[in-house]
């Protein structure tokens, strides 16, 4: 696991997540301050690079539609297929990235980050089991900083590798 993280400004984010405008919203409608990398998009998700990546090439999944409860929003059926789209984009990233283990998980709640989301981190081989699991996955030890360059690249083999897949169109 890489060791040069950069800190994060905690109160910052905490900030940012419960009084900003929602991110990916935001993000969705364009807005300047929310830039990120599109992985894939379909009509009803989108699949994005995180901008402050704890571990290379961290994804997140969301639905486009602003919904806030992964139970009670979504019918069986646009449950099923965020699920699909969850695991052709993790599947994709282990094409991509080594890893031991791919890590999906969904945070937030109605106090901050509270449109739906997975984070789909892939676990390089060879992390020691104290820094794996949540502690490579909290932003409080700290979060990678790919170049821009880095960053491109990242999201188009990712983009390449779901595409190959072929599962999800395009």
């Amino acid at each position: 696991m890489p060791n040069d993280r950069d800190a994060v400004n905690l109160p910052s984010y905490v900030e940012r997540t419960r009084g900003g405008p929602c991110f990916i919203c935001a993000f969705l409608a364009g807005h300047p301050d929310y830039p990120h990398e599109t992985v894939f998009e379909d009509e009803h998700h989108v699949a994005f690079l995180d901008r402050w990546p704890t571990l290379p090439g961290k994804v997140l999944v969301a639905p486009k539609a602003h919904i806030e409860h992964v139970v009670r929003d979504l019918d069986e059926t646009a449950y099923s297929r965020l699920m699909l789209v969850v695991r052709e984009i993790a599947l994709a990233i282990e094409d991509v990235h080594d890893s031991e283990r791919t890590y999906r998980y969904s945070l937030g709640s109605q106090q901050g980050n509270a449109h739906l989301h997975w984070h789909i981190a892939a676990l390089p081989p060879g992390v020691p089991y104290e820094q794996q699991q949540f502690h490579a996955l909290m932003a409080e030890n700290g979060v990678l900083s790919p170049s821009a360059r880095e960053t491109a690249d990242s999201a188009s083999r990712l983009r390449r590798a779901v595409a190959e897949r072929g599962v999800l169109g395009s």
